[in-house]
């Protein structure tokens, strides 16, 4: 009876043994699944059961329409997947078929790609299990409350602010002002705190152009910030693209400070850096309007045109853009007309920002990004950037904003 209990126990604990190798063959198999090669990532969506066939487009930013894409591939099983090799991280974006004016932002780079789709708002969609990805999430989580200030602060003063500009009431104006100043701070800390922190994150890039955008640290500091990211973030496409905005802005302060003695004769005279001057006849240009129709500046002009560089993530944009709204209704049946020239990605952003704003006047963008033709034409290197033209397109003034702006339109008409 004994012997048998200990052959009894025996069996058992060796049935248990092979239940726990088996467990572990079950976990090893799995596991080398997800063992990919160096420069090869694959992405996996878990979505809803209802886009079952759906087609999933994985696209890069830039071409003709805004984004190329690169590969399409469908639900099946609730799932979709992507499979390829990649060098570096970039930003990509990925739509779906049936989800109108939505693409999900990622940083595609080597390895597990895990994404759990939000069926009802694809930006709303978790993606981790690679480094930039889960530092993209963290980050999207931070601005989260940086865009809610705004989004109420904006609620609260746009109509305020738009009665005090209509009235000439500059304390109210200046008060409100000086109100959103506080709170760009406080989100150019929350920013600059989370690229120290991150060196390694690729978005780093993303965010310091924001940074730039917002006015509060100096390009000086901005470069400082750029010069401690890692050294695989600055090798990427992107982050050359930036040292050379920073190089530019380095050569132009030297010549203003050390200009040439004689300047060169008329035809050696390379496009000037900086773009078009006062006194200029401003570029011409045509660029798609939302609708996609080509819409040229001829076209859109009036007695007087603003020529508006701006885009929906641009926060010195956005808070200007009451002020050129209460301006445009003031003066446009007196000849005012503006065109918006978006530095936009997506036409979705772009056009949710149009409505939100109330910008009622003309729009165009090729939602290349700083890569934008005309914003290119125009030496654009930050934003916002705006042109007054006279009625026969000589540029009038650049740059104005506020009181000045409208005290210039007015003096015009």
């Amino acid at each position: 009876m004994a012997l048998f209990l200990n052959i009894f126990a025996l069996i058992n604990k060796k049935t248990k043994q092979m239940k726990k190798i088996a467990l572990l063959l079950s976990v090893l198999a799995f596991a080398s699944c997800k063992n990919l090669a160096d420069n090869q990532y694959e992405i996996t969506g878990n979505v809803d059961a209802s886009w079952e066939g759906r087609n999933v487009i994985l696209e890069r930013p830039g071409g003709m329409m805004g984004t190329t894409p690169v590969d399409t591939v469908k639900v099946e099983g609730g799932r979709f997947v992507f499979t390829d090799t990649v060098t570096a991280p970039d930003y990509y974006l990925i739509s779906v078929d049936g989800v109108k004016e939505q693409k999900l932002d990622f940083v595609l780079e080597p390895g597990a790609i895990e994404i759990t789709v939000d069926k009802d708002t694809l930006q709303k969609s978790k993606v981790g299990g690679t480094y930039n990805n889960d530092k993209l999430t963290e980050f999207k989580e931070l601005s989260k409350g940086i865009n809610k200030k705004f989004e109420v602060f904006a609620k609260v003063n746009k109509d305020k602010y738009m009665v005090a500009m209509q009235s000439n009431d500059t304390v109210t104006a200046n008060k409100i002002m000086k109100e959103q100043k506080v709170i760009i701070a406080e989100a150019d800390k929350k920013y600059v705190d989370f690229m120290k922190a991150n060196p390694k994150a690729y978005y780093n890039l993303y965010i310091l152009q924001n940074v730039a955008q917002m006015g509060v640290t100096k390009i000086e500091d901005a470069k400082k910030l750029y010069e401690n990211f890692d050294a695989s973030v600055k090798k990427t496409k992107r982050g050359k693209e930036v040292a050379e905005v920073f190089a530019n802005y380095e050569k132009q302060q030297a010549e203003a400070q050390n200009p040439p003695e004689a300047a060169p004769a008329p035809e050696e005279t390379a496009e000037p850096a900086a773009g078009p001057k006062v006194g200029d006849a401003a570029p011409q240009f045509s660029a798609p309007t939302a609708t996609g129709k080509m819409l040229a500046l001829k076209d859109a002009m009036g007695k007087v045109t603003i020529v508006d560089f701006w885009a929906s993530w641009c926060q010195p944009c956005r808070a200007e853009n009451p002020n050129v709204v209460a301006i445009y209704n003031k003066y446009h049946a007196k000849g005012l007309n503006i065109i918006g020239v978006s530095l936009d990605k997506t036409k979705d952003a772009w056009e949710k920002a149009i409505a939100a704003d109330k910008l009622t006047w003309n729009h165009v963008s090729n939602l290349k990004f700083w890569q934008d033709p005309v914003a290119q034409l125009y030496a654009v290197n930050q934003i916002p950037t705006m042109y007054v033209l006279d009625a026969n397109g000589k540029i009038v003034a650049k740059d104005l904003h506020g009181p000045a702006l409208e005290a210039k339109i007015k003096e015009l008409l």
